[in-house]
């Protein structure tokens, strides 16, 4: 009797001039043999990110070829260490899907520190959104030395997904939050308490958040745009206040150099690409109990965004075109 165990997964072979071009091969592989300190997790889902689909591009300098892009999953682990076997797990990695074979398989091989056990109240699409806007927003909130009760914390882009794990993460500590939006008045995400939004379209966006602390500032301003709001974003802040920045659409801004340091200013720049899957492991440990008290939510995932291997092209180019909608590979 035949006891082989097959999948398929996402290959790309080479750079695409443009996501409209882009072509994902799916090839089909057998399942891995899991190498000493290693685990094979069989993905039940994994979510399409904008870097992703930008690695897929060959925007990423140290990406290797070919390889399986992906870097969010969640699963269960079908080889391995006896304690792990089926058990079901959540993860991410700035090396998946760049420098090593990533979650948009079947299958996916990970060193076993890199097993994080998923929240059980948690399905498995959406333990699929977490990994990336929730290690983000965690890695810049602690650079920036959230604590909480006292502090104020502004989002712009409140409502973007990275936005919403760091307004849940800050009102979780118990700061208060302002979020930032453009098209929106309310915010649209899970909160521990209520969240101010301010319309980005302000005459004089810096001084309506002035006006918001009585002319004090604020003490994070996490930056998920970049350059729009770069400026208003420092003008904002405290003496002594952080600027967190992720992304940008303009590489170079106007800046202050005496102001900056006049104020006693400080300015982080986070790149998750950075953090291995073991690392990413480790902060996903530490947030585990937040999805079990409801403090921390996943995303919901629609129905019509769970999509399959067949059609990633047509994930990848909703993803990176701007839907609002967590869209979900289920390999």
């Amino acid at each position: 009797m035949n006891t082989r165990r097959t999948g398929r997964a996402l290959r790309v072979t080479e750079k695409a001039a443009d996501v409209h071009s882009l072509r994902p091969h799916v090839i089909d592989i057998d399942l891995p043999q899991p190498g000493d300190g290693q685990a094979v997790v069989e993905v039940r889902a994994a979510a399409v990110n904008p870097s992703d689909v930008k690695a897929a591009l060959g925007m990423m300098p140290h990406a290797v070829w070919p390889r399986t892009p992906g870097r969010d999953f969640a699963g269960r682990v079908v080889a391995g260490p006896t304690q792990w076997l089926g058990a079901e797990v959540w993860g991410t990695g700035g090396d998946l899907g760049i420098t090593r074979d990533g979650s948009h398989s079947k299958y996916l091989v990970v060193p076993i520190e890199a097993l994080s056990r998923k929240p059980a109240p948690v399905s498995l699409a959406a333990a699929a959104t977490v990994g990336v806007p929730f290690v983000t927003a965690h890695e810049g909130l602690r650079r920036a030395q959230l604590r909480g009760a006292g502090q104020t914390v502004v989002v712009f882009g409140a409502n973007g997904k990275v936005g919403q794990a760091a307004v849940q993460l800050a009102t979780r500590a118990g700061a208060r939050v302002i979020g930032v939006e453009r098209e929106a008045k309310t915010y649209v995400g899970h909160s521990s308490q209520p969240v101010r939004i301010i319309n980005a379209a302000s005459k004089d966006l810096a001084e309506a958040l002035l006006d918001e602390t009585a002319g004090r500032g604020v003490d994070i301003a996490y930056n998920t745009v970049g350059s729009p709001y770069f400026a208003a974003a420092l003008e904002s802040l405290a003496i002594g206040g952080t600027q967190v920045l992720i992304s940008t659409i303009e590489r170079v801004v106007d800046f202050d150099i005496l102001s900056f340091y006049r104020r006693n200013l400080n300015m982080l720049g986070v790149d998750t690409l950075k953090l291995s899957v073991t690392q990413c492991a480790r902060i996903l440990n530490g947030l585990v109990p937040g999805f079990y008290d409801g403090s921390l939510k996943a995303f919901p995932v629609d129905d019509s965004m769970l999509l399959t291997l067949d059609q990633a092209s047509a994930a990848y180019r909703r993803v990176l075109e701007g839907s609002r909608e967590r869209v979900v590979l289920v390999p």
